[in-house]
């Protein structure tokens, strides 16, 4: 009996000496780090990046010429969920600034609140208790950076969409970061004010292009703004791994001996759920899964560095698989969804629309573009969309202009991208939810991902309030 139980205690002991030779090279030292708070805590937002999303890029970037579908980096660092909905007065939908108010400061309010509770009144967020300790503070986004995420940390206004009070609050109510990437000409370069003028004057260096990030002054607060309102979708912009770019980039310069607070936002993950794009939405998680392999060995080499990721909602009722085939003979299988040929694709449905309209492109045009064949049904769609577009805008130039001032300008290019992007969900067999041309956002529980100092604290069922409260609590230890 006792040789039994020696048997079993030896077994035990070497599968566990096993699983904690498996652990991630990230993991090193993660005990010695949990003894004490972070030094730097890197918070990311996945907008609008539900389960589906980070599962369906687990499909498209896997390898087809092997058996395995290989782990993300995603699963790597896999610890938890996390709740969204908002106040009740709002329901149980949250919207981004709601959400990302939670995120930031630990309190449930109102969609459309930015870092104001339910009275409309400011609450402290975990950016601007980070700066009050003496920390350095950063914001990367590839949204403009005056959206509601990057808001709900730097400032406090009623309604999301008051996009120039906002921005003039980064002035007026006492610069908060160190360092601010994003777009926004829009919003930071008008008529009635010239913000950027006033950072430059308040000791910044602006920056307008990425090539200009290669020649960055250490001793000097940055500003850049690389678009008019949002970046350009990563599969058009000159840059395809841009947030990763803007993030290395951030943390190398909030680098100091008491640390930072950084937010980075994959803004546009939510902007493609929206729209029912799954080839940009692929995009967006590429760059986001690259500037998150670039922290696992920004952590290795900064033990002492939080980073936490989650997503403030799911957007677009995204799912893998749409039709079977009882319901479309074209299907050869009952349950399929084939990302190959989002993998071709080297350029948004949004560009390809607008050089369509702009040139009528060849069936073999667009094939080229697309990276597959299309049939000669899809090009017929295509046309009659673009001529469907035509007159819809024919229509509008013929009112009067009083009446031009009631509606939105048609762009023949939206019918089109609307059927392009119909075309790709047919090929994948993906599908969204909603019946609007804008899918909604949806209440489903988000994933929570960490890695690095003090990550195990974020395992678990846990509501969104409770990610700012935990990081509240471990910059109150430093």
């Amino acid at each position: 009996m006792k040789k039994l139980l020696y048997i079993a205690l030896l077994s035990a002991i070497t599968t566990s000496c096993v699983i904690v030779t498996k652990q991630p090279v990230t993991e090193n030292n993660n005990k010695a780090s949990e003894a004490s708070a972070p030094k730097n805590i890197i918070m990311i937002v996945g907008d609008g990046m539900g389960p589906a999303y980070t599962t369906a890029y687990r499909y498209f970037a896997d390898n087809p010429n092997t058996q395995a579908i290989e782990e993300t980096v995603f699963d790597r660092h896999f610890v938890g969920m996390a709740s969204t909905f908002p106040a009740p007065v709002s329901g149980y939908i949250t919207d981004s600034a709601a959400a990302a108010t939670a995120l930031s400061a630990g309190i449930k309010t109102y969609n459309g609140a930015v870092g104001v509770d339910n009275n409309k009144q400011p609450v402290e967020t975990v950016l601007e208790r980070a700066k009050k300790l003496g920390k350095k503070t950063g914001v990367v986004v590839t949204s403009q950076v005056n959206h509601a995420t990057p808001a709900s940390y730097l400032s406090h206004n009623e309604y999301r969409r008051n996009y120039n009070a906002i921005a003039d609050s980064y002035i007026d109510d006492g610069i908060k970061a160190d360092v601010i990437l994003g777009g926004g000409w829009k919003y930071f370069i008008r008529e009635d004010r010239n913000l950027v003028d006033e950072f430059v004057n308040s000791g910044f260096q602006y920056m307008d292009k990425y090539e200009q990030l290669d020649n960055v002054d250490s001793n000097k607060p940055i500003l850049g703004l690389f678009g008019n309102k949002g970046l350009p979708w990563s599969l058009d912009d000159s840059n395809k791994y841009r947030l990763s770019q803007l993030t290395k980039v951030a943390t190398k310069h909030l680098e100091n001996k008491s640390g930072y607070f950084m937010l980075v936002e994959a803004s546009q993950v939510d902007w493609a759920g929206h729209g029912r794009d799954i080839a940009s939405a692929m995009a967006e998680m590429d760059d986001l899964a690259k500037t998150l392999e670039y922290l696992e060995r920004y952590v290795e080499q900064n033990p002492d560095t939080l980073v936490v990721l989650t997503a403030d909602h799911s957007t677009g009722g995204l799912s893998m698989g749409r039709k079977t085939g009882r319901t479309n003979k074209a299907i050869n299988s009952d349950y399929l969804w084939q990302p190959e040929y989002i993998r071709q694709i080297k350029s948004s449905p949004y560009e390809i629309s607008k050089q369509f309209v702009k040139q009528t492109l060849t069936s073999s045009q667009l094939s080229k573009l697309l990276g597959f064949t299309i049939s000669s049904e899809d090009y017929d769609s295509i046309k009659k969309a673009k001529l469907s577009g035509d007159k819809v805008l024919a229509d509008y130039l013929a009112l009067s202009k009083e009446e031009q001032k009631k509606k939105w300008k048609p762009n023949p290019a939206n019918n089109v991208e609307v059927a392009l992007k119909s075309i790709i969900d047919t090929k994948t067999n993906t599908g969204w939810g909603g019946v609007s041309r804008s899918a909604t956002h949806t209440s489903v529980d988000v994933q929570v991902f960490a890695l690095g100092s003090n990550k195990d604290k974020f395992k678990g069922l846990q509501d969104n309030t409770d990610i700012a409260k935990k990081i509240f609590t471990l910059l109150n230890k430093n």
